[in-house]
């Protein structure tokens, strides 16, 4: 997966959208206003995607080398993932769909009615 395809594959996604709140080259994908997946444009392709607590470490120990604690975030929710062709496409966008999942459940009721009405 390239960053285009991280992109496109987090923008098909309900309520998303892609900012840059942080700085120029980092790229941050929301969901209602709540940040599910980042990555950086200028530095070697990685992204931070927000993980079960239990299952963050569990990739952690899976993919040594390539699954690290969140640079700059909270390491205990999120993961950094190294995009270094070490890791399965299909697993990728299935932590992509897990990180967007646990954003999606804390939204507050009136937000998931919206979500459903877009």
């Amino acid at each position: 997966m390239n960053i285009e395809d991280f992109r496109n594959y987090c923008l098909n996604k309900k309520g998303v959208t892609e900012e840059l709140p942080f700085d120029e080259t980092t790229l941050v994908y929301k969901v209602l206003g709540k940040m599910f997946a980042l990555t950086d444009t200028e530095d070697e392709f990685s992204i931070n995607l927000k993980c079960n607590p239990e299952k963050a470490i569990e990739l952690r120990e899976q993919f040594p080398g390539s699954v690290l604690p969140g640079h700059h975030m909270n390491k205990k929710h999120w993961n950094t993932i190294l995009m270094h062709g070490k890791i399965p496409e299909n697993l990728i966008c299935q932590w992509i769909d897990e990180s967007y999942r646990l954003v999606v459940n804390k939204l507050t009721k009136a937000q998931k009615r919206t979500l459903e009405n877009l």
